[in-house]
């Protein structure tokens, strides 16, 4: 019954109306009792604690989420967003969620989905956002109605397997729908992304790990499984060395406990991670850069979990303006998409690690970050170590995969009886067909199988829901086949449940396979040492790497293990220069342009790498000649020379000490002239020697010492004598621990060689220089030359085609003036460009292969380029071919038809002088590559092919062998023939001719 009671007062005829209504209420309210406020209050506020811990701030310690994360994540997957499909308007996201699963405020929900899509929040992001979604400034995200989110690729690791009854399910808040208690979570997130929230009476703070290494720590667990009671935190942190946050810095293992003798280090790593609280001191990575007058400025790129860098510039203005800070003279942000880089300049007056140490002191630069390793286990607060969150995640994927197994499983069976009643059916088609023909009903049809054929209910309804296409004898066998299959699929999940070492087996199976996906470098460096104030060059680790720089720009840097040698960077990759480094030198690059800039060596970025104008203050257009690698200015140069040599043969000497100091103030190291430039750059002890080789072949030997040393603004002088439309392609430094290497030459054809040092004399400076290699002819030029030794190898470069990396022993060891050979995998239908030396990149004998022979397609031809060529036959033992002539092969040559006669090779007498391969008088367009000049003395009008081999008996009838020619297969159209065979079996049996007999032209005799 309705009640209404009256809200007038001050009236003596109300108050009967009154009192009646308050008898009314108490009879339905019933009897009040009176309560003790103290026992009320305590049991209410540990109601709601509870629902806090439980419900609202604390993670479950199987999927590391909150109730409202969860709940976000199941929506989302429930909405379909799953990576790859389109995105949705985040308010949509946030409606359903509210709508569904979480009662609570819209705002909330926003901002967790926000945080769960910022990488600098997330180590591993579970969202992918896409628009506005917040930035490390602390600039917040747009409105939910202009955002835009769905699932992160990782998020199919939290939600895989999510249908098959792998986790227990509840009603929602109204009851109308279900959702998960806990996710499959195969992905460890609890400790790859950590937790954060203040409950009642107590907090969390889970850092966040690297999930390389978290995997690895579970694999020696689950290796360790059976003795796991015996495995210590210690055994772990060979593992996982400690937290690794998205945003990198520095973390401080040890700390400094107690004073004068009694002091000691104490590891927090070891002790958040053994007891579940610690407290960690973050730090930003930072290094000092020179300037010009003798000024510093500080350069933070990274900065501690959390930190806000607005907040922090504006603390450090406030420091300087009230003069806390002295010396700095410049703030600024110079962040941009490849990075974070934050600049402090300073005077010249102040010392710069000073600066740095009360930055650290004074500002957000070093943070302290509390561990509590505080999570939900069966509903109840825990605090645990490491080794227990580990022990929990195996746990909770057991039961994942025992339950998904007993899910499969059923389901399996369940099939199985189906296709028995099918199979069965088929048995006795005619029957059945006759019995369900004579049925009145579907219900009598099925009762019928029942009782006559033994059928089961299952059964008999799938016989009469059988379609007639399955009656075909192929249908049949697929029945068949799928019975077959299902009937192993039931024995293998029987096994697995059978066995628990099966299922940490699997589980372990497919930690490597999220290993293997997602899994990146560690972003936060560990310093071995107690709290200070470091740059990030203090706490590098003593390592040496190769820099790698290719034709699209990007520097990259990998690291240098003897073991395994240098490796190219990507099997496409199109190298230009390879440098062997350590991470505590400095980089220097080389511009065509003669300019040049210094990089720290830990400044290039490991794995993709970073273009080169975005590292350093050259631009886009500049082309990168030269890289140097030098100690720090902390480490003495001593005497050393920085040497540089141009294209049109000038060369330039300068002290080293001079180069470095005036780098950052003065980027040109050498003035050029109209037409020149920079090709190389190098170092010395002052006591060696210059040399310079040409495309045309020459090469030249020189004493350092007669280049005086010059300054940086001066212009070079003259090397080597350079003939008419010749230039420099390489140049060496010798020194006299080099002394004993090997020169390594190489053609524009792929022919090359390796000569010794000794072959070459001492010449005075600006001379013609010696023959370093006798070329084809007027098109093949010398593209490279480098001292290697019996470990190094050589890099080619090409046009288009990608790099190939050979060892430098695959070259033979020939005199100074012959051709050299082809080197295998080098003819690749297009002319090599530039050779370089790799130092160090061969272990115990062990080269890295050669790619295999390329196919390439342009257009309507096809060219097939073979790695190696073949032998051609050798004339009879003591008589030599006629000049210009092939040598008969070992089988009768027979005469060839009309469109082949123009393929034969022509091989000269053995011990003349190299000569080029003969060329192949064919209609079709030659490359680059085959396509020799005419000489200069001769019309380049088409030549009879008399002509064409009286030109080639002069260099025959020197006598010298000619290296076998390449193999090379071009089709033009089809109906043109092959164009390189070295021998051909035609079907005619008239012998052919031999080519001496020929009728000879004038101009060829």
């Amino acid at each position: 019954m309705r009640q209404e009671t009256s809200c007038r007062t001050g009236s003596v005829g109300d108050r009967p109306e009154r009192e009646g209504a308050a008898t009314r209420l108490t009879m339905e309210l019933g009897t009040i009792r009176q309560i003790n406020i103290d026992v009320e209050m305590q049991a209410s506020y540990l109601d709601y604690a509870m629902s806090v811990i439980v419900a609202r701030a604390l993670p479950d310690v199987r999927d590391g989420l909150k109730p409202v994360h969860r709940r976000i994540l199941y929506a989302m997957h429930d909405l379909g967003l799953d990576p790859g499909k389109p995105y949705k308007k985040s308010a949509r996201i946030v409606g359903e969620v509210l709508g569904k699963y979480h009662p609570h405020g819209d705002a909330a929900v926003y901002e967790a989905m926000v945080r769960m899509a910022q990488s600098f929040s997330l180590r591993y992001p579970l969202v992918d956002g896409q628009g506005n979604f917040g930035s490390i400034d602390g600039d917040s995200a747009a409105a939910m109605r202009y955002t835009e989110a769905r699932l992160a690729s990782i998020s199919d690791q939290m939600l895989g397997d999510i249908a098959r009854d792998t986790v227990d399910w509840t009603d929602n808040f109204d009851g109308t729908l279900r959702e998960p208690v806990v996710l499959p979570a195969a992905l460890p997130n609890l400790l790859v992304n950590g937790a954060s929230g203040i409950a009642v009476g107590m907090a969390t703070n889970i850092p966040p790990h690297n999930l390389a290494e978290v995997c690895d720590a579970l694999c020696y667990l689950i290796d360790n499984y059976g003795r796991r009671d015996d495995v210590t935190v210690e055994d772990l942190m060979r593992f996982i060395p400690g937290p690794d946050f998205p945003t990198g810095g520095v973390i401080y293992r040890y700390v400094q406990e107690g004073s004068g003798a009694a002091a000691e280090q104490t590891d927090v790593i070891a002790r958040a991670y053994a007891g579940g609280k610690g407290s960690i001191v973050l730090q930003a990575k930072a290094h000092i850069e020179d300037m010009s007058r003798n000024r510093s400025r500080i350069v933070v790129t990274e900065l501690p979990y959390m930190a806000n860098k607005t907040n922090l510039l504006e603390r450090i203005a406030d420091l300087v303006r009230d003069g806390r800070l002295e010396g700095i003279t410049d703030l600024r942000d110079e962040s941009d998409r490849t990075g974070m880089r934050i600049c402090i300049e300073m005077t010249r007056t102040v010392e710069p690690r000073q600066t740095l140490a009360e930055l650290f002191r004074l500002t957000p630069l070093q943070t302290t970050f509390g561990v509590s390793l505080l999570a939900l286990v069966d509903g109840e607060p825990r605090l645990l170590s490491l080794k227990w969150l580990l022990q929990y995640y195996v746990a909770h994927r057991q039961e994942v995969i025992v339950r998904r197994a007993r899910h499969d499983l059923e389901r399996a069976r369940q099939r199985a009886h189906v296709l028995e009643g099918l199979l069965r059916a088929l048995d006795v088609l005619d029957e059945v067909i006759a019995l369900i023909r004579k049925s009145r009903t579907a219900d009598t049809a099925k009762q019928n199988l029942i009782g006559q054929f033994k059928f089961t209910e299952v059964q008999a309804q799938a016989i009469l829901d059988m379609q007639l296409r399955r009656l075909a004898a192929l249908e049949r066998r697929k029945l068949q086949d799928e019975y077959r299959e299902t009937l192993a699929l039931i024995k293998e999940l029987e096994e697995l449940l059978a066995s628990p070492a099966k299922v940490l087996a699997l589980i372990r199976r497919n930690l490597m396979e999220l290993r293997g996906q997602y899994a990146d470098a560690r972003r936060t460096q560990i310093a071995d040492r107690v709290k200070g104030a470091l740059t990030t060059l203090d706490v590098l680790p003593d390592q040496d790497i190769w820099i790698t720089l290719t034709a699209d720009g990007v520097l990259a840097r990998q690291r240098r293990d003897p073991a395994v040698g240098f490796s190219l960077p990507a099997p496409s990759a199109r190298l230009l220069h390879v440098l062997a480094a350590h991470t505590r030198h400095d980089v220097y690059l080389f511009s065509a342009n003669g300019q040049a800039t210094r990089l720290h060596a830990h400044q290039v970025p490991e794995d993709a790498g970073g273009h080169y104008a975005d590292l350093s203050g050259l631009g886009r257009r500049d082309r990168i000649v030269a890289l140097l690698s030098l100690p720090r200015e902390e480490q003495p140069v001593g005497g050393r020379f920085l040497l540089l040599a141009t294209a049109q043969g000038k060369v330039k000497r300068v002290a080293a000490a001079d180069f470095t100091d005036a780098i950052a103030s003065d980027p040109v190291v050498i003035a050029l002239d109209r037409g020149d430039e920079l090709i190389w750059a190098g170092v010395s002890q002052g006591d060696g020697e210059f040399m310079l080789a040409t495309a045309s072949g020459q090469a030249i030997r020189f004493s350092e010492e007669d280049v005086r040393p010059m300054g940086l603004p001066a212009g070079g002088i003259g090397g080597i004598k350079l003939a008419e439309d010749d230039r420099v392609v390489a140049a060496l430094a010798i020194s006299p621990a080099t002394a004993d290497q090997r020169l390594a030459l190489a053609t524009s054809t792929g022919y090359g060689k390796r000569v010794a040092l000794a072959d070459f004399p001492r010449q005075g400076r600006y001379g013609q220089g010696v023959v370093a290699a006798r070329l084809l002819d007027k098109a093949t030029r010398l593209v490279g030359a480098a001292l290697v030794g019996p470990d190094d190898a050589l890099v080619f470069l090409f046009a288009r085609t990608a790099s190939r990396l050979l060892p430098a022993s695959e070259a033979p060891e020939m005199g100074r003036p012959a051709q050299g050979k082809p080197l295998t995998g080098l003819m690749v239908g297009e002319p090599v460009r530039e050779m370089r030396a790799v130092e160090g990149s061969r272990d115990d004998g062990r080269a890295v292969a050669a790619g295999p022979p390329q196919t390439t397609t342009k257009g309507k031809a096809r060219r097939v380029v073979a790695a190696k060529g073949q032998d051609v036959a050798k004339p009879k033992k003591g008589k030599a071919a006629p000049a210009g002539v092939a040598a008969k092969p070992v089988e009768p040559t027979r005469r060839k038809p009309r469109a082949e006669k123009e393929t034969e090779v022509k091989t000269p007498s053995q011990g003349a002088e190299p000569a080029a391969p003969a060329a192949r008088a064919t209609r079709r367009k030659r490359s680059p590559v085959e396509q020799p000049e005419p000489p200069a003395s001769q019309p380049t009008a088409r030549k009879s092919r008399a002509a064409k081999g009286a030109a080639e008996a002069p260099a025959a009838k020197t006598g010298a062998k000619t290296p076998p020619p390449v193999q090379a297969e071009e089709t033009i159209a089809p109906a043109r023939p092959s164009c390189a065979k070295k021998t051909v079996k035609p079907p005619t049996e008239t012998p052919t001719p031999a080519p001496s007999s020929r009728r000879k032209t004038k101009g060829a005799a």
